[in-house]
């Protein structure tokens, strides 16, 4: 090749590293050249030599990527659309050249460098995206490129992974089920660390069958940015109904609580917009789309996206409820759909404040209008009998009917009930709504919040809530007086007929006697003796029947119901039937619940505990029981007598019956410990001291009162109790008491090394991977115990040998055995950092580090041949021990010195001799890099505590692990992830200063690449 058409090459790549060139002026020239050349390999390779100084650059300077935009778009200028006819020869010379390209590339895959795999990955990316869509591959050459991409997507550095992912977009077959591009991205999706490669993935991969439940789980993602790639991705490619209904409420409920606002606003701009636009706008198929019966608050959160989004009031009755001339639904067009669209819009009207005044008076009537709607529909509700309940059809039409009344009597709390007259007939109402023996128990929680949220006075909400309980149990039974006139009317003709027969009988027995008959006499004097006795048995019968008909019901003769000839009575006969009773517990737990906690327990209330309540424990029905549960132990935090009284009762039903029965005890034996303290579980004879620390550590067999050796104390009885439950094999049981206990020690009211070990080892433990509320509770639970205070740091350095003889002894055969050892010595080295407290004070003494570096020291002299010698010499170089001379600092380097004598392991003495330098205050390398400690904690709880985001990193709870931070031995393998990270991973980093704008443009002139200068010393000789 001539020196000019070296130059005109050069030249090329020289002007394309400007963003201000044209570059398609300049595809056009090379091009133009490289038609007139004979000989194309000598073109070739110039072409290439120039190509290669931008493959060796990793970073994404600009000046690099103009380069590669260029020699993309002039190996694309070659294509040939399909529609032309051209010479064959010149379409032969324009494959040659494609072809070329490719084989380059394609054989440059496996080099070296990253950085010459990722502009590799990133050529053949970006020629593959800039063919025309009718574009032909050759097929060989397809599979080649093929198979290399799929060798790339495993590469070490993430930045080549993700341009070989979106190299294969195109090169993907969605419906074939074993297409490896799909097998390869959703391994992708599944288990790569990076963040940015998922979502590449997830940019490039068709949504099908197999691939949109890959889709849908990245929605719960540990990332804040994958998760919101992945609803817009669902968003702009999946249709509604490819998705189930337990996926449209999972999204909708996941993306509009998310705790990232970027991901809840896409939801709400992207997701929901997308949906009812292929609705055709349609709110109500919306909701239909969702099954509003089994997801109502989700379906009113969505509602209330929906409507925010709106900027007028009038778009907000746009597609608004049809609604008559009184401002109502009519009866005969309420569904779930519509009635649930209006309780949501008039409770977003009504947050609205004054601004919705008038709009929510076009929407709602006056309040004794809808109080005689809602009426009249729950009237209507049918009661069931067992055989109807069998009747799936007929079931589901109750259920219904039962969602639209739930719907309607939350309508209550929108209406203006400043008015009097509408206030009262609302209040009567919803009373008689509780008296009627239809209303679905369903609803009866609903209707007394409603009720007594109504009533301002607690004296009032008690008398009136009495008053219903009376009536229900009570019932005032109609009795028809025509009917008792004809039976007292019959009594009294038999009863005279029996009396003339008496009369005959003795006139029959004289004349026997005078005649001297006395075989007839004695037969006369018989029949006397009966006639008399059934005569007292009709007269007994008509005396009752009068008395039970004068014991009238006073209510009924003030109400004046009188139905003609018929009164109403009462008779004297109390329900105890189990839907009775579960509906009088049911108004009664929910006015406790309202009642001020200070004002204690009032004599209507007790007089409901002893008639009502406590009863009920006793009860055959298990949901009556657990009811009675509920409200004994919501009473019991009124009172301390009576939670005096009755904390034995309680304690007995958590170890004696059904789980369900057994949990709510334990919730209110819970709450019990929690308002009152531990004190409570003493004998009440033993007087307690005023100023007493609330503090207990029950499992190491300390107590706040001492007890005989052959006697346990009550609180140490409760709390192995609970520790028992601990190992239970109901895991709701199991859940609840976990989360008691450290409510418990998070609020002070027991300390306890051994809980606290406990509850840790639960955390790892395999067993509980599954219960996701578990796992949630005590991640949260460790990080801020821990961080709360020193005291609590303190307990945590104690808890360390226990948890780590437990997992040391455990038998093969135990799930405990599972869990790697070196991840929770991590996990304990991260809890007492003294760095790691919210509220970091003047320490005086050896901070926790130190006094646990004692500890293991002391346990390493115990038996220095232990196979956990290592794991605890490895634990002492990540301890932050201070160096300063002092008694601490002699005292652990004489305890150093004797385990040099003792161990013979050699990595325990490296390890030992590097701590002991550093206390010594030589120069040491720099100590281990923060492990990811707080692996296994949950990511809602680390974000909890942003500060410790950097170091932590999700992993597989309960399941042994290998430690990645090894910064000593391995600083090249650091310093070679750190080159790697550009635009596309970016690690997190400190906030620092934002440079003016005259710095920014200073250090972007310093640090741009030029590869002119290089090409020029290449080309010199």
């Amino acid at each position: 090749m001539t020196a000019e058409n070296e130059l005109e090459i050069k030249e090329a790549f020289q002007r394309a590293q400007k963003a201000h060139n044209n570059k398609a002026k300049l595809v056009a020239s090379l091009k133009n050249r490289y038609v007139k050349l004979e000989d194309k390999s000598e073109f070739h390779e110039e072409f290439l030599r120039c190509l290669k100084y931008a493959m060796i650059i990793y970073t994404r300077e600009p000046a690099v990527e103009n380069v590669i935009d260029f020699a993309v778009k002039f190996a694309v200028s070659f294509e040939t659309p399909v529609n032309e006819e051209e010479e064959e020869e010149e379409e032969e010379e324009d494959i040659s050249f494609l072809n070329f390209l490719f084989n380059f590339l394609l054989e440059s895959h496996g080099a070296s460098s990253h950085a010459v795999r990722f502009r590799v990955c990133q050529l053949v990316n970006k020629l593959l995206g800039s063919l025309s869509e009718s574009a032909q591959i050759d097929d060989d050459l397809c599979e080649r490129i093929h198979e290399v991409m799929l060798i790339r997507v495993t590469d070490k550095y993430p930045n080549v992974r993700i341009q070989a992912a979106l190299a294969m977009a195109r090169l993907q077959d969605p419906s074939n089920e074993h297409c490896p591009t799909i097998k390869a991205y959703i391994l992708l999706l599944d288990n790569d660390s990076n963040p940015e490669v998922r979502r590449a993935v997830l940019s490039c991969i068709a949504p099908s069958a197999f691939t949109l439940p890959k889709i849908y789980k990245r929605t719960r993602d540990v990332k804040e940015k994958v998760r919101k790639l992945a609803y817009q991705v669902l968003a702009e490619k999946v249709h509604i109904r490819a998705l189930t209904i337990a996926q449209r409420v999972s999204l909708l409920h996941q993306g509009l609580n998310d705790s990232a606002d970027s991901v809840k606003d896409v939801v709400k701009t992207d997701l929901l917009p997308a949906w009812l636009q292929l609705l055709q706008g349609d709110v109500l198929q919306l909701l239909h789309r969702l099954d509003v019966e089994n997801c109502a608050e989700t379906a009113v959160s969505a509602l209330h996206a929906l409507f925010s989004m709106m900027t007028t009031f009038d778009e907000l009755l746009q597609n608004g409820p049809q609604l008559d001339e009184r401002k109502l639904i009519p009866v005969d067009s309420l569904s779930c759909e519509n009635v649930l669209y209006w309780r949501a819009l008039c409770e977003f009207i009504k947050s609205k404040g004054a601004e919705g005044e008038e709009l929510l008076e076009r929407l709602l009537p006056e309040p004794a209008i809808f109080a005689e709607y809602l009426y009249s529909y729950l009237k209507s509700v049918p009661l069931m009998s067992e055989e109807e309940k069998a009747d799936m059809t007929q079931l589901e039409l109750v259920m219904t009917k039962e969602f639209i009344g739930q719907q309607l009597i939350l309508l209550v709390g929108c209406l203006d009930t400043s008015e009097e007259g509408g206030r009262k007939r609302v209040l009567a109402v919803l009373q008689e709504m509780l008296v009627l023996p239809n209303t679905p128990l369903s609803l009866i929680g609903q209707l007394v919040q409603k009720l007594v949220g109504m009533l301002q006075d607690d004296q009032q909400r008690i008398a009136v809530i009495a008053e219903i309980i009376s009536d229900v149990r009570e019932p005032i039974v109609s009795v028809d007086d025509t009917v008792d006139e004809n039976e007292k009317r019959k009594k009294q003709v038999r009863l005279a007929e029996v009396k003339v027969r008496i009369v005959e009988s003795k006139q029959a027995l004289e004349e026997c006697i005078s005649c001297q008959d006395f075989g007839r006499a004695a037969e006369l004097k018989d029949s006397i003796s009966q006639l008399e006795e059934l005569r007292a048995k009709i007269s007994l019968e008509a005396s009752q029947a009068d008395h039970i008909k004068e014991q009238r019901v006073e209510k009924s003769w003030l109400s004046g119901v009188e139905l003609g000839h018929s009164t109403v009575s009462s008779l004297d006969s109390t329900k105890n039937d189990p839907e009775t009773l579960l509906k009088c517990l049911t108004m009664c737990a929910e006015v406790i619940k309202r009642m001020n906690i200070n004002r204690g327990i009032c004599p209507t209330m007790n007089a409901l505990i002893e008639s009502l309540i406590l009863p009920s424990v006793s009860n055959a029905n298990p949901t009556v029981r657990n009811m009675a549960v509920v409200c004994v132990g919501t009473a019991a935090l009124h009172s301390r007598d009576l939670a005096n009284t009755h904390l034995v009762l309680l304690l007995q039903i958590t170890q004696l019956d059904e789980p369900k029965v057994r949990i709510s005890a334990l919730r209110a034996l819970i709450d019990q410990l929690l308002l009152n303290g531990i004190n409570i579980l003493q004998d009440k004879s033993t007087p307690q001291p005023s100023q007493a620390p609330d503090l207990l550590d029950s499992i190491d067999g300390q107590a706040t009162q001492p007890s005989e050796e052959d006697e346990e104390s009550p609180v140490q009885s409760v709390l192995k109790m609970l520790s028992e439950f601990l190992d239970s094999e109901i895991s709701e049981l199991r859940t609840e008491t976990a989360e008691g206990l450290a409510k418990l020690m998070y609020c002070g009211r027991i300390v306890s090394a051994k809980l606290f070990s406990r509850l840790v080892l639960l955390w790892y433990n395999p067993v509980t991977e599954d219960d996701q509320r578990l796992r949630h509770c005590l991640g949260v639970f460790l990080q801020l115990y821990a961080r709360e205070s020193r005291a609590h740091q303190e307990c945590v350095e104690q808890s360390f040998l226990l948890s780590m003889r437990t997992l040391f002894n455990a038998p093969v055969t135990s799930p405990l055995s599972e869990i790697d050892t070196s991840n929770v010595a991590e996990l304990f080295v991260e809890l007492t950092r003294p760095s790691a407290l919210i509220q970091p004070a003047a320490i005086q003494g050896a901070s926790v580090h130190e006094s646990l570096a004692v500890r293991l020291c002391n346990e390493i002299l115990r038996d220095a041949s232990a196979p956990e010698v290592r794991l605890y010499c490895k634990t002492l170089g990540c301890l932050e021990i201070s160096t300063e001379p002092g008694p601490a600092n002699n005292e652990l380097q004489q305890l150093l010195t004797e385990i040099l004598q003792a161990v013979k392991d050699k990595y325990c003495i490296r390890a030992v001799e590097k701590v002991l330098s550093q206390l010594q205050g030589c120069r040491s390398a720099p100590t281990e890099a923060q492990d990811t400690v707080l692996a296994a904690l949950d990511h809602n709880a680390s974000e909890a505590v942003k500060d410790e985001e950097a170091k932590s990193k999700r992993a597989r709870k309960g399941q042994k692990k290998v430690t990645v931070a090894k910064a000593a031995k391995k600083s090249c393998k650091m310093k070679e992830s750190s080159d790697e990270s550009d635009e596309e991973n970016v690690p997190d980093a400190p906030p620092v200063m934002r440079p003016s704008r005259c710095a920014k443009t200073a250090a972007l002139t310093k640090t741009k690449q030029d590869l002119t200068a290089l090409m020029n010393k290449e080309a010199s000789p």
